[in-house]
């Protein structure tokens, strides 16, 4: 990839014109880490740098941006600009071409105004970068407020480098931060959701939560989350506190490699706690039917922010199923099978670890669901059906509603090992259903 990026920087010279890597790139080589992709910027124009190129796209000609493809990946080439007024928030209404320092210093932070020259190996350093990623801080390039104010989308973009990366956000850029959370309204929810899902990948995510909750972000972002804070629970299995430490402690105990669905879910499992509280006749602290509310209010968040389909049902899924496990030990075979079948099992089984380790630290139900799913890993969960709805029509039965209620009976006594073989069980089915004929 990079040698790709040298050869078109090195096709930009040679034509005459200016040409460096660009931003992240810089900033991830500079710490020794491997960037995800290689940014150029140039002094050529739009229509220049299609000239020389047989294949681009042209993504954001208006702002001097090229897609190049080479070898089938898409390369960034961007023109040197400055931008012009920003009235949207997002997006400045014009821009003008300039020079490396004009292009650098319309950038959002000063880890991110980097240039690096691959043909001469030198870094082109305008705005303090350099002594920023060595200090680790993130520092708005110029006047932070104004940083903000042309683009509300970076307010979040702070708080994900400055977890990803492990930095000290710089005391004024976090004041303006601050000043500015109530602003981020203006950025669309299909932005606002990348950020967090960013935010929330990483291994650093508590920081990353502790910035959003607070700068202010998460209050306008989530605002179902502050009532999780003060809402008091039962000592005697929550003895670290309330919902809002609970929830704080279970993203801390979290794997580093947890899904970002995971992490959604232990944030919002506990959601419905607040409006269900209730305290019975002894004083008990009660939360009836929390988690069903707590499904509700994960699947109205999640849609706000345009969730897919599937990653609302998975982690709503979770959320209303994280009480199921104190039954567990419980259960008929037939319902324990079907339950460790379930796609979200595993996730939801690393919802209730830290869950438990959060608060009572009871991990009885876990450890039982790991010996059970470690002695049925040998053969499958959910077998093949014994019966189906062609072996009823078979026996000179209709279709009707009454199918379901046989096929489901048998399975349960074919999970429990009740039923072993289809002839076992068409005779089961005629033995106990002919009585009651189905037509």
């Amino acid at each position: 990839m990079e040698s790709v990026a040298r050869k078109i920087v090195r096709r930009l010279r040679e034509a005459g014109h200016q040409a460096l890597f660009a931003g992240g790139c810089v900033r991830d080589s500079l710490m020794g880490k491997t960037p995800h992709d290689f940014d150029i910027a140039t002094s050529a124009r739009p229509g220049q740098v299609q000239a020389l190129f047989p294949r681009t796209i042209a993504v954001g000609a208006q702002f001097g941006v090229i897609l190049v493809v080479e070898e089938g990946r898409d390369y960034q080439v961007a023109t040197f600009r400055s931008d012009g007024t920003y009235l949207d928030g997002r997006h400045p209404r014009s821009v003008s071409f300039t020079t490396p320092e004009g292009d650098a210093r319309r950038r959002d932070f000063t880890i991110n105004g980097l240039f690096y020259d691959p043909i001469e190996g030198k870094v082109l350093d305008f705005v303090g970068g350099r002594e920023d990623l060595e200090t680790r801080t993130l520092r708005a390039i110029g006047n932070p407020a104004e940083r903000f104010a042309e683009d509300k989308l970076r307010l979040l973009r702070a708080v994900r480098f400055a977890t990803v990366l492990d930095f000290t956000i710089e005391a004024d850029t976090w004041d303006a931060l601050c000043a500015a959370a109530e602003t981020i309204h203006d950025v669309s929810a299909e932005r606002i959701r990348d950020e967090l899902v960013k935010i929330f990948a990483s291994p650093q995510r508590l920081r990353g939560f502790d910035l959003l909750d607070a700068s202010g972000l998460m209050e306008e972002i989530l605002p179902e989350i502050e009532p999780l804070r003060g809402c008091e629970q039962p000592p005697d299995f929550h003895p670290e506190g309330d919902v809002f430490v609970h929830t704080r402690l279970m993203l801390a105990l979290l794997p580093r490699d947890a899904s970002v669905l995971l992490v959604l879910a232990t944030l919002f499992h506990d959601l419905g706690k607040p409006p269900t509280m209730e305290r019975d006749h002894t004083g008990r602290i009660r939360f009836s039917g929390h988690e069903s509310v707590s499904a509700q209010m994960t699947e109205k968040i999640m849609r706000r922010l345009r969730f897919s389909n599937e990653e609302i049902e998975a982690t709503t899924a979770m959320v209303q199923n994280h009480m199921v496990f104190k039954d567990v030990q419980n259960m008929r075979v037939s319902r324990l099978k079907r339950f460790l079948a379930r796609p979200t099992f595993d996730d939801e089984l690393e919802l209730h670890r830290v869950d438990c380790l959060a608060s009572h630290g009871n991990l009885d139900n876990y450890e039982f669901l790991k010996r059970r799913d470690e002695d049925l890993a040998n053969e499958p969960l959910i077998p093949p059906p014994l019966v189906t709805g062609h072996d009823l029509i078979a026996l000179g039965w209709k279709p009707g509603p009454k199918f379901k209620t046989i096929l489901e009976a048998v399975q349960v006594r074919q999970l429990e090992g009740i039923l072993r073989t289809r002839e076992e069980a068409i005779s089961w089915v005629e033995k106990e259903f002919t009585a009651t004929p189905l037509d």
